[in-house]
């Protein structure tokens, strides 16, 4: 429990006994301090805020932080030393990718090379050296990119999709926040199923609903096109057609283990957990044993954390420093104020000076007062901005998704406080020197 010194306690009861009998000043304080204070807070709230999106977003697209990634060249022994190693673990798991098509076999899909769906244009296609085509995706603010749509064919088009398929030897949300908003996640811990279980992003089910496709899947080196099953939706901040599906459900398709080897080396990432170092150390022998040279095993560890901090610091002291003009135009405003209610009370704190008052008391005082105006703008400033940023979150979060998980950031809180604080003490402290240089002989005058 703190317990405040007696000179410390009646500053503070004799200064809140000021601010209740001249509430008039004390709201004029408030008002002079109270937009530097919420310029703090906002600067601070929206820092947060675009820090916790950003990294929202670099987690989807890189991973979380700590996590591990290895990176070695591609070989049949190779990919099956770690097909082989991280079958069943959780710690650590290897993301294959390929490219798949859902609907009708033998035909040309709606949108060549896994285009996105939403893009607004699609120009011709261009034939190629190699016997392929390259096509233009246009979207609707105009940026056009080339899309390869593989060889022509001459295969008419029919209702199929095309997408990006990633196959996972486990659970690849431990390392990437993949939010479900429909359905289920897969289940890597049953048995494995002739009818693949695949999850669809975002786009894909966007394609789905919009084309209605035969429940065939084919992807290129399987026996059959099996029936998939789509057991769910996830959110993966990928604007591409993507399904994901188990490796054991897909290689139930592909002849054998070494034709699966064969499938997956180009194509395949390791990813680990921060405590896997053993199985790290056992998938680099295994590699160095598959011929592998143990130089070209690579590491790396996602550190998204960092690079957000450098690129918003700069940004971020640019706003506190606008913020702190405000406010510092607020402190002339508390100090004007204080140093106008100082000459109405010189008779008061002459007197108290007279019957034995310390100097350090008097300015302990006035101070007190500020101090505790500081402290009350701080607190209407803070729950101003957070009762505002919950209702932007309640109008706001459906067409912005990322906001719907947003809370007021503790660190604007403190940031407001320590704003009123500091303001309450650089506008009192000119008043409380002159309240305690009062002479006693004022009250002789008086």
């Amino acid at each position: 429990m703190i317990r405040l010194s007696g000179r410390m306690r009646s500053a503070l009861i004799i200064g809140g006994q000021g601010i209740r009998a001249r509430k008039l000043r004390t709201a004029l304080s408030m008002v002079s301090i109270f937009l530097g204070v919420l310029a703090v807070v906002v600067v601070q709230a929206g820092a947060e805020i675009v820090r916790q999106a950003a990294l929202a977003d670099l987690e989807l697209q890189l991973g979380k932080d700590g996590t591990v990634q290895m990176y070695f060249p591609p070989t049949e022994k190779g990919a099956a030393a770690v097909l082989e190693t991280l079958r069943g673990r959780g710690d650590a798991l290897a993301q294959m990718s390929t490219s798949a098509i859902i609907g009708e076999p033998n035909t040309q899909p709606v949108n060549p090379g896994g285009a996105p769906f939403n893009d607004s244009a699609q120009g011709p296609a261009w034939a190629t050296e190699g016997g392929g085509a390259v096509s233009m995706a246009c979207d609707d603010q105009g940026f056009c990119r080339p899309i390869d749509v593989g060889p022509d064919t001459g295969a008419p088009r029919g209702a199929a999709i095309q997408l990006e398929l990633r196959v996972l030897t486990g659970d690849v949300r431990r390392f990437i926040p993949y939010q479900v908003e429909a359905g289920r996640w897969l289940d890597f811990t049953g048995s494995p199923s002739m009818s693949p279980r695949i999850v669809v992003n975002r786009e894909a089910a966007e394609g789905l609903a919009r084309h209605r496709v035969p429940a065939e899947l084919h992807v290129e080196g399987t026996t059959a096109n099996p029936t998939p099953q789509i057991v769910g939706v996830v959110d993966d901040g990928n604007g591409q057609p993507t399904a994901y599906v188990w490796s054991e459900d897909l290689f139930n398709w592909l002849p054998g283990p070494a034709e699966q080897a064969e499938w997956v080396r180009g194509s395949m990432q390791v990813m680990l957990a921060p405590t896997a170092g053993e199985v790290e150390r056992v998938l680099r022998a295994r590699l160095v044993s598959a011929g592998v040279a143990d130089n070209s095993v690579q590491t790396h560890v996602i550190n998204v954390r960092k690079n957000i901090a450098e690129q918003l610091k700069l940004l971020r002291l640019v706003f506190l420093g606008l913020a702190a003009l405000v406010l510092l135009i607020g402190v002339a405003g508390i100090l004007n104020v204080g140093l106008a209610t100082v000459g109405e009370r010189v008779e008061e704190f002459a007197l108290r000076r007279a019957v034995g008052t310390p100097r350090t008391l008097l300015a302990g005082i006035v101070l007190a007062e500020t101090l505790l105006t500081g402290l009350f703008t701080a607190a209407l400033a803070i729950g101003l901005s957070a009762a505002a940023l919950r209702i932007g979150v309640t109008l706001l979060h459906r067409p912005e998704p990322f906001l719907q998980n947003i809370v007021f950031p503790w660190q604007a809180a403190v940031a407001g406080v320590v704003a009123g604080l500091v303001a309450g003490l650089l506008g009192g402290l000119i008043p409380a020197v002159r309240a305690a240089r009062i002479p006693i002989a004022t009250v002789m005058r008086a």
